[in-house]
């Protein structure tokens, strides 16, 4: 059923224009709170438990990605990282909050994201919202979508509130070449 489903949403991404956004998948994964993947290059979620990661990894991904604070409700920053450790995948702490944004921490994220080593990446925060606007930011940047269809997919990813929309047009706009 899996593989019915996996080759199902290839032939529809395979056949939607260059145009579209791409296909976002929402699923329910234990220890992990809004999963949702698009295809095969990146998830984004909320707030996962050290448990999740070898779930992670045993569906492919290389990396994760935290942008919650340490001492955000629900965080556990080295309960993850111990445990992607452990896991045999990388571990990108890349702590961000709309409320007091550093531009620093996109920068790195930005970094990293683009090795080759942490592809695919499953990149969450608490409720999915700053990490698909740090992968709208991704997109426009780095793969040179326009900003209304990467608006559109992390839309779909997790991207909910104003404030991070707005951060990450912003950026988006100082950070153009």
């Amino acid at each position: 059923m899996l593989i019915r489903t996996a080759v199902t949403l290839l032939v529809a991404t395979v056949g939607v224009a260059t145009s579209a956004p791409a296909q976002v998948t929402k699923e329910a994964v234990p220890g992990i709170t809004n999963f949702a993947r698009l295809e095969t290059t990146v998830a984004c979620g909320g707030t996962i438990t050290p448990s999740a990661v070898a779930e992670l990894k045993q569906r492919g991904y290389k990396s994760v990605f935290d942008l919650q604070l340490p001492d955000e409700k629900g965080a556990d920053v080295p309960g993850e990282a111990a445990a992607a450790k452990a896991a045999g995948i990388n571990f990108v702490h890349v702590p961000f909050t709309p409320a007091k944004p550093d531009t620093a921490s996109v920068d790195t994220f930005l970094k990293e994201v683009t090795k080759p080593a942490n592809e695919p990446a499953f990149i969450h925060c608490a409720g999915a919202n700053r990490a698909a606007g740090f992968w709208m930011i991704k997109r426009v940047l780095v793969d040179k979508w326009d900003v209304d269809k990467a608006r559109t997919e992390a839309e779909s990813l997790g991207l909910s509130s104003a404030q991070m929309k707005q951060f990450a047009i912003d950026y988006i706009q100082t950070h153009k070449h």
